[in-house]
């Protein structure tokens, strides 16, 4: 038992014979747990005088933050899109199954839906924190339906909308009440968008350009007005050009506000990103690059036809494209995954590609001081890896709550 000294008569839980992930590199040290907490073992023994009440032999391999996915549009059968009967009972499904990725919290994403199933879906999908029922919910991420028509891919056209006056009236008319959302991808050439991503990002919503036609000024001007993400790099955008890098450029550009990042999301499923764009994008901004899974419905579930918000999507081997089309439509690709492929393809290091998946997301989202990573004081919700990075076990708030 803790001294008598300790603050708290919660056991202390030690792991060691681990590489842990702190300070951007793996190093050999132990990490200690207690009421959910990383804690700073110095303030243990020197002033608490405590000692661990259990030991974990983690037998060599790595501790990692939890991965945080920002974009998952479902999975397992699940459509976060969908007014189903019982939209947070399949919210939790996929919670559930995603443990097994590493996955500890996400962002439920909606993709371009009528006002209806914005006001139905949206009060249900409130934050919450994970456990041993699955990973956290960190807020929504509603991406569309102010897009671009030429830019929508799998987005149904006919529930598009533009911004009419100002752009506030129009997100509340859309969406309802915005209490439970995390991020707003949104076009931000079109007019009166301003207005909109000022609200967003002085509501603390995190606003993320995509979709859209930009050129590389209108990209530069959402970001002064508080956009601070770029869906899905290089999908459902201008392609890079020389004369006009479009909102690509945004990556290098030299008028990003002073102390602010522009961090980007890469779908690394060696299907939407070809390994060389995915390189070019990794060394010319390292620290803003964000794997997102972009899973859809069918993650988890066998080839055939499925359902992605208000469209039918087939699923042939590893591609889900819009039905009857060659149009992507999100992936069937899990976390664990895309880390493997982003550390294959583009050559970076371990602690690189752990963290595109963990401290970024968390930094993008403003919450970095409790998620993301294994800092004193912070959640202890984190994930044992093998050096395939291969998921072997899952913790949240120092709890395992999935084994390989």
């Amino acid at each position: 038992m803790p001294s008598n000294k300790s603050v708290s008569d919660a056991p202390i839980t030690q792991f060691v014979n681990c590489r842990i992930l702190k300070d951007h590199r793996l190093q050999w040290e132990d990490l200690w747990v207690r009421d959910g907490k990383i804690l700073n073992p110095e303030k243990l023994f020197f002033d608490e005088e405590g000692f661990a009440d259990h030991k974990v032999d983690c037998d060599n391999k790595i501790i990692a933050p939890g991965f945080i996915d920002v974009q998952i549009n479902g999975g397992y059968g699940i459509d976060f899109s969908q007014a189903s009967s019982d939209i947070r009972g399949g919210v939790a499904v996929v919670a559930k199954k995603i443990l097994e990725q590493g996955v500890t919290s996400f962002c439920p994403t909606l993709v371009t839906s009528p006002p209806d199933i914005y006001h139905k879906v949206i009060p249900e999908l409130r934050e919450q924190d994970g456990g041993p029922e699955g990973a956290g919910v960190l807020g929504i991420h509603l991406e569309g339906p102010f897009i671009s028509e030429e830019k929508r891919g799998a987005h149904p056209p006919k529930f598009l909308r533009t911004f009419k006056a100002g752009g506030v009236a129009d997100l509340m008319e859309t969406y309802g009440p915005l209490d439970n959302v995390a991020m707003v991808t949104l076009a931000p050439e079109l007019a009166n968008s301003a207005a909109a991503i000022r609200e967003l990002a002085g509501r603390g919503i995190a606003v993320s350009v995509g979709h859209s036609m930009a050129d590389l000024s209108q990209a530069e001007e959402a970001v002064w007005n508080g956009a601070t993400f770029i869906t899905h790099l290089f999908n459902a955008m201008l392609p890079f050009h020389h004369r006009d890098p479009g909102i690509v450029g945004l990556l290098t550009s030299d008028r990003i506000p002073p102390g602010r990042t522009v961090y980007y999301g890469m779908i690394a499923d060696g299907i939407h990103t070809h390994p060389a764009a995915l390189r070019i994008a990794h060394r010319a901004h390292p620290a803003g690059l964000v794997l997102v899974t972009d899973a859809v419905t069918a993650m988890g579930l066998p080839p055939g036809r499925h359902t992605l918000g208000q469209q039918q999507i087939d699923i042939q081997g590893l591609h889900a494209y819009v039905a009857g089309t060659t149009t992507l439509s999100g992936s069937i690709a899990a976390m664990d995954m895309c880390v493997r492929h982003f550390r294959e393809a583009s050559g970076c290091t371990v602690e690189a590609a752990l963290e595109a998946a963990s401290l970024h997301p968390a930094q993008l989202l403003g919450v970095s001081h409790r998620k993301g990573t294994l800092e004193y004081g912070t959640d202890a919700d984190f994930i044992v890896l093998d050096d395939t990075l291969t998921v072997r076990e899952t913790y949240i708030a120092g709890q395992q709550v999935w084994r390989k």
